[in-house]
């Protein structure tokens, strides 16, 4: 899941950066509603946490050009003003859901969680494949009933490839999916991660690689691995 956290406080923002990435989230940051304009136009997010009162672009506006988009990330809306006319009216500009400051922290991440199952391209609650059982909301993965404990990325790396398969994804994909947009496009940290993961995986072998295209899931042993 990649969310993007739009709030022009930076001690506040640093503190929602760091706590989903902890969730295991890939999330990005933008202090204003310029420089999360840039961002939503440059990148695919499923959740947008949104403060209302952003310099530069006011949050109301940066919503409505949100929800003009077929294709767009849900909206939880963050405000100081938390009076149920505050709340009609942040709803009424297409938000999916609003939440009045200071709120408790847990309570934030199973509403961000929540917004991107209710994401119209949201798959279904458990992800299965080839003996592997992946429940996102409880960050559980077994394997032919076998529990697997993964990683942060590990598990972050898995659900993107059940969720896309059987297509491919690139390294490329895995670190905007996985990652954010610090990553670093030419570091090794992909490789090194789906290694670890399948020897947690164990066997018969379930990611594929091929070389040039990238990496995915298979129900059947793959015959080519490099990487």
């Amino acid at each position: 899941m990649r969310v993007l956290v739009v709030e022009d406080a930076r001690s506040l923002a640093e503190v929602l950066v760091e706590g989903l990435r902890d969730q295991g989230m890939a999330v990005d940051a933008a202090h204003d509603g310029l420089e999360a304009a840039a961002k939503l136009d440059r990148n695919a997010y499923d959740v947008v946490v949104l403060d209302r009162d952003l310099p530069g672009i006011h949050g109301d506006t940066i919503c409505q050009m949100i929800t003009e988009d077929d294709d767009r990330p849900m909206v939880l809306m963050l405000t100081a003003a938390g009076a149920p006319g505050d709340r009609v009216s942040g709803l009424s500009l297409g938000a999916d859901d609003y939440l009045a400051k200071p709120f408790h922290f847990p309570e934030l991440v199973l509403r961000v969680r929540a917004l991107a199952r209710r994401r119209p391209a949201a798959r279904a609650r458990t992800l299965r494949a080839a003996g592997i059982e992946l429940d996102p909301m409880r960050r559980t993965v077994t394997r032919d009933g076998r529990h697997l404990d993964l990683s942060v990325k590990e598990f972050g790396v898995l659900e993107a490839l059940l969720r896309a398969a059987p297509a491919f994804l690139s390294a490329e994909d895995l670190l905007e999916q996985v990652w954010d947009e610090h990553a670093d496009p030419f570091t090794n940290t992909v490789t090194v991660t789906i290694g670890r993961l399948r020897r947690k995986l164990g066997g018969p072998p379930v990611i594929a690689t091929t070389p040039g295209v990238g990496y995915r899931v298979v129900d059947e042993a793959p015959t080519a691995r490099s990487g």
